[in-house]
C-alpha cells in the first residue's frame, strides 16, 4: 500500500535507498528561537495567552486585523485536523483556493501532500494542517516579516494546543518564519531543528507545490518524511 502512494507521489519504488543513511539517526542541530517577534512587532501583535483555547483562538483568527492581509482576502484559514496529532504540517500562507474553501492545502498541491502524509501511514485527518499566515497573500507572494509577526503568536498557540511529536515544515518560507533564520532551504533539510520553548523537533522539507514543478526532488522529500517517521517512532 505505501508503495502505491509513493508511485502517487511520483517515486519511482525501484529507486536505491541507501540502507546505511536510513540506519543513522538524525543528527539534532539545537536550533534557534520559536516564533519570537522582535521587540517592535511584538507591540502590535496580540499576546498568546494561556487561556486561548480553540474556539477563541479561532474567533480570534477570523477577527484579526493586525495586518493589511485580511482587507484582502475572502477569509482566514485556521487550520484543519486532528487537534491532537503527533505530527503537525506548516505550510506559508493560504493560495487562491485555500482562499475560497477556507481549508490549507488543497487543490494540486493539497493532492500531493495528502500522497506524501499517505506514504507515512497519516490520512489527512490524522494531522493537524496550518500555515504560518492565516490570510492568502496578494498573487501568492511570500508573506511579509510584519504580516508573520502579527500570525506568530496564533500559529504559537496552534501549536501549544495541538502539542506534536514532530512538526513538519514544508517550504523555505514555513521553515524560515518557523526557525527564525535566513538560511536556504537546501542548507535546511537534512538535519533535526527544535523549537527552543517547547524543544518541538521540526523536519523540513519542500513544498508541494515545489515538487509539482520539479518531481526530480520527490525523492529528496521522500527521505524528508523518513527521517520525521523515525523521530515519531522514537519520541
Amino acid at each position: 500500500m505505501r508503495n502505491h502512494y509513493l508511485q502517487r507521489m511520483g517515486i519511482d519504488v525501484w529507486v536505491p535507498r541507501h540502507d546505511t543513511a536510513a540506519s543513522e539517526q538524525p543528527t539534532v542541530q539545537e536550533a534557534v528561537s520559536e516564533l519570537e517577534p522582535s521587540v517592535s512587532e511584538a507591540a502590535a501583535a496580540p499576546t498568546a495567552d494561556a487561556g486561548w483555547h480553540w474556539d477563541e483562538l479561532a474567533a480570534k483568527v477570523a477577527d484579526c486585523q493586525l495586518c493589511a492581509l485580511r482587507s484582502g482576502c475572502t477569509q482566514t484559514v485556521f487550520g484543519t485536523g486532528d487537534r491532537q496529532a503527533r505530527m503537525m504540517v506548516i505550510g506559508e500562507g493560504p493560495g487562491a483556493e485555500e482562499d475560497r474553501r477556507g481549508e490549507p492545502f488543497v487543490g494540486r498541491a493539497g493532492g500531493l501532500l495528502n500522497n506524501m502524509l499517505r506514504a507515512m501511514g497519516f490520512a489527512r485527518n490524522e494531522v493537524f494542517i496550518a500555515n504560518v499566515v492565516k490570510c492568502r497573500p496578494p498573487n501568492n507572494r511570500d508573506p511579509q516579516p510584519e504580516e508573520a509577526a502579527a500570525c506568530a503568536p496564533y500559529l504559537r498557540r496552534q501549536i501549544e494546543l495541538v502539542a506534536p511529536d514532530v512538526i513538519l515544515a514544508v517550504g523555505r518560507v514555513a521553515a524560515q518564519n518557523l526557525l527564525q533564520t535566513q538560511a536556504p532551504l537546501g542548507r535546511l533539510r537534512g538535519a533535526v531543528h527544535r523549537l527552543e520553548t517547547r524543544d518541538t523537533p521540526v523536519v523540513v522539507t519542500y513544498h508541494p507545490a515545489y515538487l509539482l514543478r520539479s518531481p526530480a526532488d520527490k525523492v529528496k522529500a521522500w527521505q524528508d518524511l523518513k527521517q520525521a517517521l523515525k523521530l515519531l517512532h522514537a519520541a
